[in-house]
């Protein structure tokens, strides 16, 4: 790869994600392979990957695969048998007990089954000026079927960062990052002009043209042109709507502690006290049945659905409105903000800070799933019949 024309880092980066991967379809913990690079960010001093020099990921990745040998998982070398490997994998994953636990709860069909398709790969994360992404055709908080670019995108990263919610993403346009408090500067219509561009005459195409339903796109480019742009798969969009809205019952003057500011997802205001795991939610639901109960995480994983089920809310450090804690919170009609730079969890200490102050479990916070705000203590909250 690194003869071909990409760099030390793209491909040892490409490697290390091929590993952990391989890895997890193998039951391996994604908390491992966390612990290792984060151990390396500590000694190197960098606080992203992206800082890593290529010598630096190249160690990265071979820790991982030392990590998947140690765990006695057999690592296939050749390129095609590493395919057959990941065609398998796919196939025995539907009757997994995580995604049987998945499709019980978002009310999925056991007679389905899944598919496995193959393709080429494009790669977002080859150099600072490539990335991927998922663009809406407009907010899928509204109804009308005006084309107003909206969703997601990160610079560096592979389209798995934005849906796994691995990443703080940015904005597509700049009207989506007024409206969510964000700096239009970072959207991809500012950053990257001639891709926004030719994804915007796309989606006109699909809705004005061809007469399709809002559309939900995933996308990838190479470079900062056109031509780098690669148009992965769309599909219907689903729109978020709901008849009632909730907002925090507060006079104007009120002294209200703001604790940070993410990306409203779903829901309106909500108060409810702040736990990190089932059992905790488990616990506080004898104790205190009355009283609604929101989840930190810093990120989410499909394992997450049990806990993000039996909670009131949501609220998360990274990920965007594409992310997978974001469309899950949704399908299971919670509140939910995501992408909160100033939240960081311990979930193992049970405990996170928010803007310097520090919440542990039972504590009441106060979110608001349409703004994206969070606030301290519990806030009264007021419900109305939207017109």
């Amino acid at each position: 790869i690194i003869r071909a024309g990409g760099s030390d880092w793209f491909a040892w980066d490409t490697y290390r994600r091929f590993l952990q991967t391989y890895g997890m379809a193998f039951d391996m913990d994604r908390d491992i392979f966390d612990e290792v690079i984060e151990d390396f960010k500590q000694r190197t001093g960098a606080a992203y990957k992206k800082e890593f020099p290529g010598r630096v990921m190249k160690e990265v990745a071979l820790a991982y695969k030392s990590l998947i040998l140690e765990a006695g998982v057999p690592l296939q070398e050749q390129p095609f048998l590493q395919l057959m490997v990941a065609v398998g994998k796919v196939l025995e994953s539907w009757d997994g007990p995580k995604a049987r636990i998945y499709r019980e709860i978002m009310g999925i069909s056991e007679d389905w089954g899944t598919a496995v398709t193959v393709q080429a790969m494009v790669y977002g994360n080859r150099s600072k000026t490539s990335g991927a992404g998922v663009f809406f055709t407009h907010s899928p908080r509204w109804r009308r079927d005006l084309l107003i670019p909206w969703g997601d995108y990160t610079i560096g990263n592979q389209g798995e960062d934005v849906v796994s919610g691995l990443v703080r993403t940015l904005p597509i346009s700049r009207k989506q990052a007024e409206i969510e408090n964000r700096d239009p500067e970072t959207a991809l219509e500012s950053g990257f002009p001639e891709i926004y561009t030719r994804l915007r005459e796309w989606a006109k195409e699909l809705i004005y043209e061809k007469k399709w339903s809002p559309q939900e796109m995933e996308f990838t480019f190479e470079g900062p042109k056109e031509r780098d742009l690669y148009f992965l798969q769309t599909r219907d969009m689903m729109i978020r709507e709901k008849m009632r809205v909730s907002s925090f019952d507060v006079p104007p003057d009120a002294p209200l502690r703001l604790l940070g500011h993410g990306i409203g997802v779903s829901g309106g205001a909500m108060a409810g006290r702040v736990v990190f795991t089932a059992e905790e939610i488990r616990r506080f639901r004898r104790e205190d049945p009355g009283v609604s109960l929101i989840l930190l995480r810093n990120d989410t994983v499909p394992d997450d659905i049990n806990e993000i089920n039996a909670a009131d809310g949501l609220l998360t450090a990274r990920g965007g409105s594409t992310s997978h804690a974001a469309i899950v919170a949704h399908r299971l009609g919670k509140t939910c903000v995501v992408g909160c730079p100033e939240l960081q969890c311990r979930e193992t200490e049970k405990e996170c800070t928010l803007n310097r102050v520090t919440l542990r479990s039972g504590d009441m916070i106060s979110i608001h799933g349409t703004e994206g705000s969070i606030f301290a203590g519990a806030l009264p909250v007021r419900e109305e019949e939207i017109p």
